[in-house]
């Protein structure tokens, strides 16, 4: 029995040795497999890209040409050997193992204590690698990216480098050095340097805010890519684009620049006429592919394409894209009940193709429709395929401008009512034999002068996102109305001058291929027109508020004066800058609510604005109040404002507390009094189905879910 115990001993002790000497063989194997760098790299690839082909491997690892295929195929035998790397058969592509991935650490982690052994200093860079620190590099880039001196830049970069060698770390980053070299820049009073040297992004905890935040991530990655690249594009354009005085205008609130991330890339508004684009059409799609299509005959080849048309030049205006030639193809259909549904589900269609552009909205896109041109039953099955989609959508992004010179409206006012009453965006101009001349904001298109006569520019580009403060020029008046029309002379000239530099940038990066849609649209941009516009905020409060002008005696004849001086102070400002069209225009932008909370918080609560919630100042002109009648003064006062700006006014009627009998009454009143105006419905769009409601509802009528959305007219 001892004899016996002892061999089973003496067996169990050989099979140990066994396996620990086959366990050191394969340590030893994979060690091998860890000195090349070539099979370190092949690891490294298939780790950070996923599985791969043979093909797609070989190339990514660096091995090119077909001399290399052997070597190649040597290293990823050995790592296929060692169990590192594994081939799906089915798939054929090569994928990193579990030990491959634990192998892979392990050299990270020989790499980088190798490094803290070796005394020396390593930084990574942007360009994502690893390079020994060099402080001529320093040198460089305050030479290049900063026009210091090269005799300054010796002196900053070796007390840089000093202040390098006491940090206390193996690794440096690019971003790390560049923030000591900008402290240094300010110790030595060197701001201006400084701030062409300075690293634009966000802090680590604005981006874990924005993920965590439910409305940023309604739009998924495409909200947060924009977000993200409008914050960064923002701080560029406020502190290396714009001269300082007017980013500090913009940031004391004396004016507000909209959308400034898309600034200097792409126009506010554009106009665009379909019908300019010749037998064959290239849209370019941002890709080496354009995309072509024929020229567009019937109302089936309109509807198949009206998504190309508004994705792609959506995504080259800001705010809106106004497209003219939609509806005189779609008046070739020859039934108007198929009409209605194919143009609602094109709508449809449509808003799923266009692009979020600034943060979370997505530009508007408007269909101009001369009414005069159709006959009542085919404006009707648009208006009604309209309607539909505006009952599809929570928040309609596609919206009609509907021009007519006679009486035509009349049998369609219904529809346009059941339309304005689900959401939708429609305004209604009159008396222009071309066709709609404004936007849906109520910006004008580019007039064009012919000797006596002007016609409208057929594709023209607007930039109008930067708007003037009334009230703290009031504020800043003492109740003094000529003092306060000269200083809204003085803040009209700088304000000319952003906007005049911001049209170059634009004109510039649009001969680069940024605008690809829109110039071939226009066959080249050189065709186009392009106007800047100044827009007037709170003009109301500034004139009858703050200035004291009674609305019923002196106020309306102040406030025509307040105008005529801003459009005659820019035309002549306008010339001196060679800038052909400098319109003034009273449009609703995101300035009345900024401007509003800045001066609260610098004069105290705004009296005039105490019984609104949130704070605003008035932008346009409100002619009901929310009532069914039209108050015959401000029809009267806005008539008279309308014929002054030459940028646009925006007019518009509050519907939202009128049943379907008054809504059609009150915009049948409009249209016969009003060059253009806009009827809005305030709603309610439900978070969880989606479905619109009345404001006033407590809770959803669809699914009685009480959280809702307030939906943006």
């Amino acid at each position: 029995m001892e004899t016996e115990s002892s061999f089973d001993y003496s067996q169990k002790e050989s099979r140990k040795g066994g396996v620990l000497e086959s366990a050191s063989k394969r340590v030893r194997m994979i060690f091998s497999v860890m000195a090349s760098p070539n099979r370190i790299d092949i690891l490294r690839i298939l780790n950070t890209k996923g599985p791969l082909t043979y093909s797609e491997l070989k190339a990514l690892a660096g091995f090119k040409s077909k001399k290399e295929s052997g070597k190649f195929a040597y290293h990823l035998r050995k790592l296929l050997r060692q169990l590192l790397v594994a081939l799906n058969k089915a798939e054929r592509r090569y994928t990193i193992t579990n030990l491959g991935k634990l192998v892979l650490s392990l050299a990270r982690q020989i790499e980088e204590r190798s490094i803290i052994e070796s005394g020396k200093m390593y930084v990574r860079t942007s360009r994502q690698t690893i390079e020994e620190f060099n402080s001529h590099k320093i040198i460089q880039s305050l030479v290049r990216e900063a026009n210091l001196p090269l005799e300054q830049a010796h002196k900053i970069t070796e007390e840089v480098e000093n202040k390098i060698y006491k940090f206390q770390t193996a690794y440096l980053t690019s971003s790390l050095i560049r923030e000591t070299v900008n402290s240094v820049l300010i110790e030595h009073g060197h701001e201006e340097y400084r701030n062409k040297l300075a690293r634009l992004g966000l802090p680590p905890s604005d981006i874990s805010d924005m993920l965590a935040n439910e409305e940023t991530m309604r739009n998924g990655a495409a909200g947060v890519m924009a977000k993200t690249a409008g914050s960064v594009f923002s701080e560029y354009l406020l502190f290396n684009i714009l001269p300082k005085d007017i980013a500090d205008m913009h940031l004391a609130g004396e004016i507000h620049i909209a959308r400034p991330g898309l600034w200097g890339l792409l126009p506010d508004t554009l106009f665009v006429n379909l019908s300019d684009m010749g037998d064959n059409l290239a849209i370019a799609s941002g890709h080496p592919t354009v995309a072509r299509l024929a020229a567009i005959k019937t109302a089936d080849e309109m509807l198949a394409a009206l998504p190309v048309f508004i994705g792609l030049l959506s995504k080259e205006a800001s705010t809106e894209v106004v497209l003219d030639g939609v509806v005189p193809a779609l008046a070739k259909a020859k039934d108007t009940i198929d009409l209605a549904t194919e143009f609602a589900r094109a709508l449809v269609s449509s808003s799923a193709a266009a692009s979020i552009i600034h943060q979370q909205e997505q530009p508007l896109a408007t269909l101009t429709v001369q009414s005069d041109a159709l006959d009542a039953r085919l404006l009707n099955a648009l208006l009604d395929g309209y309607r539909r989609y505006a009952d599809a959508t929570p928040t309609p992004r596609i919206g009609l401008a509907i021009s007519h010179s006679s009486d035509m409206l009349k049998a369609s006012m219904g529809h346009i009512a059941a339309a304005v009453r689900s959401g939708g965006i429609i305004t209604i101009e009159s008396n222009n034999e071309n066709g709609a001349s404004r936007s849906a904001s109520g910006i004008r298109r580019t007039t064009m002068i012919d000797g006596d006569r002007s016609s409208y520019s057929s594709s023209a580009m607007t930039l109008h996102a930067l708007s003037i403060n009334l009230p703290r020029l009031a504020y800043e008046s003492n109740k003094d109305e000529t003092y306060f029309r000269a200083k809204l002379a003085l803040a009209i000239k700088p304000s000319l001058a952003a906007l005049a530099m911001r049209k170059k940038v634009i004109l510039d990066n649009a001969r680069r291929g940024l605008l690809p849609a829109f110039s071939a649209a226009t066959h080249s941009i050189q065709h186009a027109t392009s106007s800047i516009v100044i827009n007037l905020t709170g003009a109301r409060e500034a004139v009858f508020g703050i200035l004291g002008h009674d609305e019923a005696s002196d106020g309306a004849e102040v406030f025509q004066k307040v105008l005529k001086t801003a459009v005659e102070v820019a035309a002549v400002q306008g010339k001196q800058l060679s800038a052909n069209s400098c319109a003034i225009a009273m449009v609703a932008d995101d300035s009345a609510a900024r401007f509003a909370a800045i001066d609260s918080e610098k004069y105290g609560k705004v009296s005039l604005l105490q019984s609104q919630s949130p704070l605003s100042y008035s932008q346009g002109m409100m002619l009901n109040d929310g009532g069914k009648d039209l108050d015959k003064k401000l029809v009267s006062d806005c008539a008279a404002a309308d014929v002054i700006l030459n940028g646009g006014l925006a007019a518009a009627i509050d519907v939202t507390d009128l049943d379907a009998n008054e809504t059609q009454t009150i915009i049948e009143a409009a249209a016969m009094n009003l060059a253009f105006f806009r009827p809005k419905a305030r709603l309610a769009v439900c978070a969880t189905c989606g479905k619109k409601y009345d404001m006033s509802a407590s809770s959803c009528d669809s699914c009685k879910s009480p959280h809702r959305l307030s939906l943006k007219v």
